[in-house]
């Protein structure tokens, strides 16, 4: 079951079990996806953004909402802070298992070795080779330095 369709079905038990908190939750990644067809519809003859992209989505929805948490307890908000932890845990819901830091750092070595990447010029190559695989599956912010490092290792720098 793609990932549109989950939360459309998530949407409306949510609204049946009349959970508010989840089902304005439910409604922003709605919003989010909607959106950014809307700007795809400009660009291309698609109606549909794929999977992937919204898989992307709700990463960064998890991201924004991290680090409004985080500033919300730096100014002693708890009450904030925690609906917006409360709203990363539905929208995880809908994200795929992430990656520990063994099975990372073990994508990042295949994906060198794929892409055939010999130096810190070819880490655009990784990252998208990562990114076509493992979207949703893991930081790419944090990935970033890890490839950084692995090219640099490999004697690319």
């Amino acid at each position: 079951m793609d990932t549109r369709k989950r939360v459309n079905d998530a949407l409306k038990q949510a609204m049946k079990d009349k959970a508010s908190e989840r089902l304005a939750t439910l409604r922003l990644i709605n919003a989010a996806i909607k959106d950014r067809e809307i700007a795809a519809r400009g660009t291309s003859d698609e109606g549909e953004i794929a999977d992937s992209e919204i898989l992307a989505i709700l990463g960064k929805m998890t991201k924004q909402r991290t680090e409004s948490a985080r500033a919300y307890e730096e100014g002693g908000r708890l009450d904030l802070a925690e609906r917006e932890l409360s709203e990363i845990e539905v929208i995880q819901e809908f994200l795929p298992k992430q990656l520990d830091d063994t099975q990372i750092t073990d994508a990042i070595k295949n994906a060198v070795a794929e892409t055939g990447a010999a130096s810190i010029r070819d880490m655009g190559k990784v990252m998208a080779a990562l990114k076509a695989k493992f979207t949703g599956q893991m930081d790419f912010g944090k990935v970033g330095t890890l490839v950084k490092d692995q090219l640099c290792t490999s004697g690319g720098c």
